[in-house]
């Protein structure tokens, strides 16, 4: 497997003559196989709800839709499963796949559904089950839940009793540093889509929406296919930057696609920054940059440069380094926009994205007529990327609060997805 590393400026042109010029910066990152590339195995780590409310017709269809995962998982796939309820336990520890029958018999004889939720307990038993078998393998885990994670109790600043969504975040980020990935469903309307969302954004996963039981086979089929894409893992981007050019100060990194994550950046000793990207798939993640290029000499000129730092499974391979890319900017004394059709699709997306979120913002805040205009300009946005999905629910979403009426836990749902994919995907 190689890395495929490519960059576009919204605006390659500078003006010579602006002493501050501000620019996106679209970075493309993905696994490329070879022809001799094989099959990675996967590591895979089913953490589950068997709460009461998950009784009946939906744990039967999280049990159909395990099942199908299974037959999917090829020689050499590891699994393991999961269950929480009031507290969590392992129904199949982490093994080799050699008999998928005798692991289905098993699966329903001991998910049943009954008891609270808490969630953190059986991630983190998900987790212990993933360093199991790490080794050469791709480790991803599949979070679903249908509700809340239990808060402790704050009686001035005494804290008493376990948070739960507290300690689900502490672990999700333990769990990217040892190159695990972590993504979260949610089942049914009444899952905590901040705590979800937040989960997968720090274990480099992805959010997804089971609104109704029958979706659960295509929303874990979609996500098992983007596992089984996966070619390279532990991914970093390097970006360094030269003098007079500089990242924003606010936000300056987001990944755009295939979900939208803002990401955090670390700033290295020598001036350069690092951005965790996880595993790397065949499916091309763009991630956008927001800097501010000063004055520069005219001509054609290097902004900076960009390099991955991976490791390759398949070949049992760390700490791996792309070639490093150079970065230019075209200096002009007489300015003309050369503007990248493209890169303003991905400023669009991120657009839409952090327009929706001010909307939910204000609709806390109890800024109803506020929440819709958001609403409504991240639907006019989500159409001009030609997001026709993500646009008819926001405005109806928008249409709905101009009408006086409350959002429902479906509708917030479903904004929060929208805001951060596009929903043909």
């Amino acid at each position: 497997m190689k890395v495929q590393l490519l960059w576009s400026l919204n605006d390659t042109n500078i003006d010579a003559a602006q002493l501050n010029n501000q620019r996106q910066l679209a970075i493309s990152i993905s696994a490329v196989a070879g022809e001799l590339d094989r099959h990675l195995p996967l590591n895979f780590c089913l953490i589950l709800d068997k709460s009461g409310s998950m009784h009946g017709q939906p744990i039967q269809t999280v049990i159909q839709a395990v099942e199908q995962l299974l037959d999917r998982l090829q020689p050499g796939d590891r699994i393991s499963v999961v269950a929480f309820a009031g507290s969590a336990e392992v129904i199949i520890p982490n093994q080799e796949i050699h008999n998928v029958e005798s692991i289905k018999l098993q699966l329903k004889k001991k998910l049943n559904a009954s008891g609270g939720t808490v969630i953190a307990e059986g991630l983190q038993q998900g987790i212990t089950e993933l360093m199991k078998g790490t080794r050469g393998a791709v480790s991803q885990a599949f979070l679903l839940t249908d509700g809340h994670g239990e808060s402790s109790l704050k009686i001035w600043k005494l804290e008493i009793g376990k948070d739960d969504n507290k300690r689900c975040l502490e672990l999700a980020h333990k769990a990217a540093k040892i190159n695990l990935t972590i993504n979260t469903l949610g089942f049914g309307n009444s899952w905590n889509q901040d705590l979800l969302e937040k989960i997968a954004d720090a274990g480099g996963g992805t959010l997804a929406h089971i609104e109704r039981p029958e979706e659960a086979v295509e929303q874990f089929s979609r996500l098992f296919k983007r596992i089984q894409s996966v070619g390279l893992t532990n991914a970093y981007l390097l970006l360094s930057l030269v003098p007079n050019v500089r990242l924003a100060e606010l936000k300056p990194i987001a990944q755009v696609a295939p979900d939208t994550i803002e990401l955090p950046v670390q700033q290295e000793a020598h001036g350069g920054f690092v951005i965790r990207l996880g595993d790397l798939m065949d499916v091309e993640r763009i991630v956008l940059a927001n800097i501010y290029l000063g004055q520069l000499p005219e001509g054609k000129q290097i902004i900076g440069h960009l390099q991955i730092r991976y490791d390759d499974p398949g070949e049992n391979k760390q700490g791996l380094l792309s070639p490093m890319i150079p970065m230019y900017a075209n200096v002009v004394r007489t300015y003309q926009p050369a503007v990248d059709p493209l890169v303003q699709q991905s400023v669009l997306a991120l657009a839409k994205y952090r327009q929706t979120q001010l909307a939910e913002v204000k609709l806390q805040q109890g800024d109803r007529t506020g929440a819709a205009t958001m609403l409504q300009t991240a639907a006019q946005t989500a159409l001009q990327i030609g997001d026709t999905g993500a646009a008819t629910v926001l405005q109806t979403s928008a249409t709905r609060l101009q009408a006086g009426e409350e959002l429902s836990q479906a509708d917030l749902k479903k904004t929060r997805i929208v805001s951060k994919t596009v929903l043909q995907q």
